[in-house]
């Protein structure tokens, strides 16, 4: 395997990860304080996923507000453009949150376990 093969499937394996938590790093972004669509991909980039673009982040906002998860409201832009679209928690999206949260938590401490605690032998099955 080259290099660039391990970096694309290492790339594609990040953005199978992510797409299962993507909405909980949403949520978690949006109860630090209200934000706008292009400000996520900012923080999640900031925080070493750059694996996420704008197309990916408006149509889970959109579910998101349809599940009562997210509110949204209209606030002029500071660069005096448009208006900008702003989302923020609903009580639903806080327990939403804090629920998957708790899942997220145990469940990477499970996978982790796994991932660390074994050790391979280098015995192949024949």
């Amino acid at each position: 395997m080259t290099k660039e093969s391990a970096a694309a499937a290492g790339d594609q394996r990040r953005s199978q990860l992510l797409r299962g938590v993507l909405d909980l790093c949403l949520l978690s972004l949006i109860a630090e304080r209200p934000r706008y669509g292009f400000e996520f991909v900012e923080a999640l980039t900031g925080k070493g996923l750059d694996l996420v673009g704008e197309g990916s982040i408006y149509p889970l906002l959109s579910r998101m507000e349809r599940a009562g998860l997210v509110s949204s409201f209209r606030a002029p832009s500071a660069s005096g453009g448009a208006p900008r679209k702003y989302y923020r928690l609903t009580d639903a999206g806080r327990a939403e949150m804090t629920s998957g949260r708790a899942v997220w938590h145990t469940f990477a401490g499970q996978v982790s376990r796994i991932l660390t605690d074994t050790e391979s032998t280098g015995d192949t099955a024949s």
